[in-house]
């Protein structure tokens, strides 16, 4: 939901979730945006939660943020119960994935929690979770020569120090000014205020990220605008996050063009 606006936004924005929910669940073309306004700043706490469930039995949908009919630029979290599958399915748009918890699997292999997954546009798999998992995924959201399939194992790929003392950051994916990174807080680290001009968006993994809008527990998600600026620190526990930048408005491959609705 976006932070602007009263109690009667938000509950608009969860009315919007039962009706995407419903929405995908039927065949037939659809169209509905969800937190697509990408000039506005979006949090969405963890207790707010909204989860729908996908035309799969067994996958369940936490919507973020999405732009499109039946195809389209999206944003969730994507839970998989044991034994559940996903019929196979093409990319047009590339694929990005992190495992949250448990053990995703598909053709290429079992990618257990920390796995950080790149699939081109174009690629194709049928993804399964034998014990169950949770999957951050972005959908459409490729540049058209960004073809490099990526696999990061970040239970053991190495850290860099960040700029400040008690920040590390470990690059996940570079391209074409668009930056992907895990960022581990130590307990009250802070962070001088900086702008980002291509907009950033934060997935809270562990502890507690603040700044001087909220405080953000872990399974918190931030997208903040185009050159949105803050003084970003950690609470006592320590955060680490998920941080991608640079991307809003970035030239991603366009979406098809889908018939018009009736």
């Amino acid at each position: 939901m976006a932070t602007r606006g009263p109690v009667s936004s938000r509950r608009s924005a969860d009315n919007c979730v039962h009706r995407l929910g419903r929405a995908l669940s039927r065949h037939g073309g659809f169209r509905l945006d969800f937190n697509a306004d990408f000039s506005l700043r979006v949090v969405q706490a963890p207790d707010r939660a909204e989860w729908v469930p996908s035309p799969l039995p067994g996958v369940g949908r936490r919507m973020l943020d999405r732009v499109g009919g039946e195809v389209a630029r999206a944003t969730s979290i994507v839970r998989y119960a044991p034994g559940s599958s996903f019929s196979r399915h093409v990319h047009g748009g590339g694929e990005e994935i992190l495992v949250l918890d448990g053990v995703f699997s598909d053709e290429s292999g079992d990618h257990p929690a920390g796995a950080y997954l790149r699939n081109p546009p174009g690629t194709a798999h049928a993804p399964f979770s034998r014990e169950g998992c949770t999957i951050f995924v972005k959908l459409w959201q490729f540049a058209a020569d960004d073809l490099v399939p990526v696999r990061v194992d970040t239970r053991s790929a190495p850290w860099h120090p960040g700029l400040v003392p008690g920040l590390s950051v470990m690059p996940l994916h570079e391209h074409d000014g668009v930056s992907t990174a895990l960022v581990r807080w130590a307990p009250d680290t802070r962070f001088q205020r900086h702008a980002h001009p291509g907009g950033e968006e934060i997935l809270v993994l562990q502890g507690l990220f603040v700044d001087e809008h909220g405080a953000y527990p872990a399974g918190s998600w931030l997208r903040s605008p185009r050159w949105s600026s803050h003084a970003p620190h950690a609470g006592p526990e320590g955060a680490l996050i998920y941080v991608k930048v640079g991307h809003l408005g970035a030239p991603f491959m366009p979406l098809p063009v889908e018939p018009a609705l009736r």
